[in-house]
């Protein structure tokens, strides 16, 4: 019984899933949760609190620390030795920078040391930015000025430098500590960092997560030489390999098996970052499935048919790991903006929720754009949301009016702003809190005139990891794995209700608002 093994070293935890893919089920799950388990790195929540000028950063040496502890754990729960393939993912945008002892140490880790305290002496910079760090701003600038502006970097890259992307901290850490990075030999992200630790070998960085750098050329999936010139000296050399998803990068290493019990040879699939490996353990990684993920922020997110990047600069194009390309934008206004929605009229969800059986599709043309903070798709700061509509609408007196128009104006928005991708959609996955919504739900198939379904998915990012090792290491198709361990609830598929031209007027007024 083939059993693989997906590992998700995230913000907060590392985790892991086994899966069987002969009996389709879940082996077993282990985490682990960095401020409770490890309160000596003095990060509640997985990253150095209270830094100044927006660094937000973690130390290497606790996700190391984590990894021996997860191992530990799932070793007491399962064998093992039964772990037939292994894959898995970190945080996307996360950065570790090593000295040249790296490419030695990696080659002969010792079981009677934790892999942190071998690691550490072989920090060039002992703490790791991450994707949560805003203190690039000034380098972003600089490096798109060096090579003729965002929408070059945006067409190189398929982001437009973003304070969070590796880049532009690796230019930080140049200009602030030359001596330092002169003495980095190798400049790892976290999923490329994880995988040569559990590969005992110098691994190579995959394009999911490579191109969230901005360093990445997408079009031919190579680092592109006028980036690192604009980003660091002689960074090229410092940086490992580029690869597809489908690559082993070997297998495991001898501390594995002599310390958890694990099975000489047993190969390892090239990491990914989080949100390429999410999208494989939703069952999207073929291009037709959409996901929208509905938290704090709107996340919306789908393997692409070909390669293009957003004119406007507000998405962003990763690899798939799957092979070709994501895309990837998120939304700032979203759970927040409907909250706020609610709370004006002191609704609770049940009269949230009722609003829309008293409203029609479209609202009488009744149009909110719901931006209560500075939103990134478009990049605007309005202030406060703007409507157009009956007086009574316009002056915040229409209560059931303006729950439907809020939630109408997120995803009008939303499909207009991700047209660029070129999508041929057949059906929308929707995930998180607010997805359990019918009301939204509907509102959503709707306004992208697909079906709509709810995933029964949990941990995605290491089931991801778990199918990805099952996919390279056996044959098994993605889709053959996502049809058995990413199911849809059977009575969740929502059907579209309303005719395609229900919003174009409405989707007109959303771009004159925003004019």
């Amino acid at each position: 019984m083939p059993h693989t093994l997906g590992i998700d070293s995230s913000t907060q935890s590392c985790s892991a899933i086994i899966i069987d893919t002969d009996s389709g089920t879940i082996v077993a799950e282990a985490s682990v949760n960095f401020g409770e388990r490890l309160p000596q790195y003095n990060a509640p929540s997985g990253f150095i609190p209270d830094a100044p000028d927006g660094e937000v950063h973690a130390d290497p040496c606790m996700w190391l620390d984590a990894l021996d502890l997860l191992l530990s754990e799932l070793g007491q729960k399962c064998d093992l030795s039964q772990v037939s393939a292994i894959s898995g993912a970190g945080q996307q945008h996360g950065s570790v920078y090593l000295k040249s002892d790296w490419f030695d140490w990696i080659k002969k880790l010792d079981t009677k040391q934790s892999l942190a305290d071998q690691l550490k002496p072989i920090l060039s910079r002992p703490t790791s930015p991450i994707w949560m760090d805003s203190s690039t701003g000034e380098e972003c600038r600089e490096i798109a000025t060096a090579v003729g502006g965002d929408e070059t970097v945006c067409a190189k890259s398929g982001s437009i430098a973003i304070e969070r992307f590796t880049g532009p901290q690796i230019r930080r850490f140049y200009k602030n500590d030359p001596d330092a990075y002169a003495e980095t030999a190798r400049i790892h992200l976290v999923s490329s960092f994880l995988c040569s630790v559990l590969s005992g070998a110098d691994a190579p960085i995959d394009t999911g997560d490579g191109a969230g750098m901005n360093l990445l050329n997408i079009q031919n999936w190579q680092w592109d030489s006028e980036l690192l010139n604009a980003t660091a000296p002689d960074l090229g050399s410092k940086l490992a390999a580029v690869a597809s998803g489908h690559t082993t990068t070997g297998t495991i290493a001898p501390y594995f098996v002599e310390k958890y019990g694990f099975t000489a040879q047993t190969p390892i699939t090239i990491f990914t970052g989080d949100n390429p490996s999410s999208l494989v353990g939703m069952g999207a990684s073929q291009p037709g499935k959409v996901v929208i993920s509905l938290g704090t922020s709107d996340t919306f997110f789908a393997a692409m048919p070909g390669v293009v990047a957003d004119p406007q600069g507000c998405g962003h194009v990763f690899g798939n790991p799957a092979g070709g390309s994501m895309s990837l934008q998120c939304f700032v206004n979203g759970s927040l903006a409907r909250e706020a929605v609610k709370d004006k009229f002191s609704y609770n969800w049940d009269a949230f929720t009722a609003a829309f059986d008293a409203t029609p599709a479209g609202n009488n043309g009744n149009v909110m754009l719901p931006f209560f903070m500075p939103e990134i798709s478009p990049r605007v700061n309005l202030g406060e949301p703007r409507l157009q509509g009956t007086d009574e609408f316009e002056s915040w007196q229409d209560a059931d009016a303006a729950v439907r128009a809020g939630v109408e104006g997120q995803f009008i928005n939303m499909k207009l702003r991700t047209d660029w991708m070129q999508l041929a959609t057949d059906v929308v996955y929707i995930t998180g809190g607010a997805s359990k919504n019918d009301a939204i739900a509907q509102v959503i198939a709707d306004i992208f005139q697909v079906k709509v379904q709810r995933l029964a998915v949990s941990g995605s990012v290491g089931l991801g990891g778990a199918m990805r090792a099952a996919n390279q290491t056996f044959g098994i198709s993605l889709e053959a794995l996502g049809d058995v361990f990413c199911r849809a609830y059977l009575d969740s598929t929502i059907e579209p209700k309303a005719d395609a031209q229900t919003y174009a007027a409405n989707a007109a007024i959303i771009d004159a608002l925003l004019g």
